[in-house]
């Protein structure tokens, strides 16, 4: 049970403590109270005496003693309550003695002035926590309960109900638009892919030559009517053989309209016409015209229009062969080493099929011209080593171009290296996908064309009859010697030079006892004419048969014929 501390409480000889509150931890704080003389209770009317009446004019009245707070009584008070540190307990009295009243911040309440004590804070162990003590009217009043605020409302089932209502419809609502969203998505997904691929089908038909009206097919139906029409891109190769001298000579062809490459090989020994008009070979054109002039010979010959010359000599061959990691070929006869001491040295290169040749024996086959062999049979073995080449080439223009800047080649204006390159790169794309092939151009024994043999190379792959001249180009006159005298083609060729024509040696022919000068078009009528005129002879002479492929007009020299000087 806690003890009352009263500061007026009689018997308490030693120190007393009263509470002033709790700590942080709910533990009770006390202060010593130390004692006090008794107070003399102030009068307010004590100056007037006691009893004093103002406006008395009798015996007074006793009065009684000053009460402070009204209450009339000067003897026992009612309890006064005192507050602890929150102003929610109250004490009684004990023992009849007035205790002093506290405020909330612990300080004494008293009635007259009070002398200041030293205050001291302490704990009392043994002291047990403060007794809970009923509330009292006041502080009963300044409870709250939630049942007084009217504006706290609780949701009725009702309400509830249309909540999860909203919420249902709303979440279907968004379902329904989001499954429409997807499946609009889904159409339009489909639709992408289905352009692509039909795009993609129809790209690579395109591209493989199987789409109705513009498949390979179909090209090659109207070519037999059409070969002069075709688009085709020319550049003649020369290689030079830098250890035993000789030249080889191709045509590489890139027929743009078939997609079809070819490579012709052209005998040294084809009759062409010089600078000066004289009648060459080949070969020593090569060797005295070079490059330009054997270029401009080699179109007035054939009917072509050749784009560049590439100047391949051996070395270069051989580097460009191990360039592309070696190639494979079908060799036709054993290839002794050429800088073998002894006879019974293996050969260099062996007959066989899907032989690798590496550089150094590539070259050694390309230039391979066995004792008593044509050079026919060298040349067919030149065209195996091209051919394989670019079968092992890239089809990418870029790479091609590198590999041709990587030889180190002087290229000869107007071509240059990135034309050549891309040039060889197409070629390679054909070679790799079985479009191309290998012809060699057939000459008689004198090096001239004839009608019926040069008919399959110079019109079918280079277009060389269907060639339509250019307006003012001089007429080209195929001359053949058959009157049995040879300088009358000498003869012959002076005249039609001066008479404006252009003169192609046709070689010669079995005696004949005519002149005959022949045209295969009509429109070459009127020119076959004026060549008649020219070389003397009469219009009876001037009819339509078959000329060589590279010539306008032919004429055939017969013993009837009576040379100008």
């Amino acid at each position: 049970m806690n003890d009352r501390y009263d500061a007026g409480a009689a018997g308490h000889g030693s120190d007393q403590y009263e509470l002033v509150g709790y700590d942080e931890y709910g533990q009770p704080v006390y202060r010593q109270v130390q004692q006090q003389p008794p107070q003399q209770q102030y009068d307010p009317y004590a100056q007037q005496g006691y009893g004093y009446d103002p406006y008395a004019t009798g015996r007074q009245q006793p009065v009684p003693p000053y009460d402070p707070y009204g209450s009339g009584d000067t003897g026992r008070q009612p309890p006064t309550p005192s507050y602890d540190g929150y102003g929610t307990g109250t004490h009684q009295q004990q023992g009849g003695a007035h205790s002093p009243s506290y405020d909330p911040y612990g300080r004494t309440a008293t009635s007259g002035q009070q002398h200041r004590v030293a205050e001291q804070t302490a704990y009392i162990p043994q002291q047990a926590g403060p007794v809970e003590e009923p509330l009292t009217q006041d502080r009963a009043g300044r409870d709250y309960h939630t049942e007084q605020f009217a504006f706290v409302e609780e949701p009725d089932q009702d309400s509830e109900d249309v909540i999860d209502w909203l919420k249902f419809t709303e979440n279907r609502t968004e379902r329904r638009e989001e499954a429409r969203r997807r499946a609009r998505a889904r159409v339009i997904a489909l639709v992408v892919v289905l352009s692509l691929v039909a795009a993609g089908g129809v790209g690579y038909l395109w591209y493989a030559g199987k789409l109705p009206g513009l498949s390979a097919s179909d090209e090659k139906t109207g070519t037999d009517t059409a070969v002069g029409a075709q688009q085709r891109d020319v550049i003649v190769v020369h290689l030079h053989n830098t250890k035993k001298g000789g030249t080889s000579t191709a045509l590489l062809v890139d027929n743009t309209t078939t997609k079809q490459g070819t490579t012709v090989l052209l005998p040294n020994s084809l009759a062409m016409s010089s600078d000066d008009g004289t009648t060459t070979t080949l070969a020593k054109s090569v060797d005295d015209d070079g490059s330009s002039g054997t270029r401009d010979a080699i179109d007035t010959v054939l009917g072509t229009e050749i784009q560049g010359t590439w100047r391949l000599d051996t070395p270069y061959l051989q580097n460009l062969v191990d360039l592309v990691g070696n190639i494979e070929v079908d060799t036709d006869t054993d290839v002794p080493d050429p800088d073998a001491k002894s006879k019974g040295t293996a050969p260099l290169v062996r007959k066989g099929k899907a032989q690798t040749l590496s550089g150094k024996t590539a070259v050694a086959y390309a230039t391979y011209q066995a004792s008593g062999e044509g050079q026919s049979a060298q040349l067919q073995r030149f065209g195996q080593v091209m051919q394989a080449v670019l079968r092992k080439m890239t089809s990418d223009a870029q790479g091609a171009t590198t590999t041709v800047q990587t030889l180190g080649m002087i290229i000869e204006p107007p071509l240059t290296d990135k034309d050549l390159g891309a040039f060889l790169a197409k070629l390679a794309d054909l070679a790799k996908g079985g479009d191309y092939k290998t012809a060699l151009l057939p000459v008689q024994t004198d090096g001239t064309l004839s009608a019926q043999a040069s008919a399959s190379v110079v019109k079918e792959v280079l277009g060389g009859t269907a060639k339509s001249p250019d307006k003012g180009a001089a007429v080209r006159v195929s001359v053949r010697n058959a009157s049995g005298v040879k300088d009358n083609s000498g003869k012959a060729r002076v005249v039609l030079l001066n008479g404006g024509f252009t003169f192609l040696e046709g070689g010669t022919a079995s005696a004949a006892a005519t002149s005959k000068v022949l045209y295969a078009d009509a429109a070459d009528k009127d020119n076959a004419t004026e060549v008649a005129k020219t070389l003397g002879l009469s219009a009876g002479a001037v009819t339509k048969g078959d000329v060589s492929g590279n010539a306008d007009v032919q004429v055939v020299l017969g013993q009837d014929y009576k040379p100008s000087s």
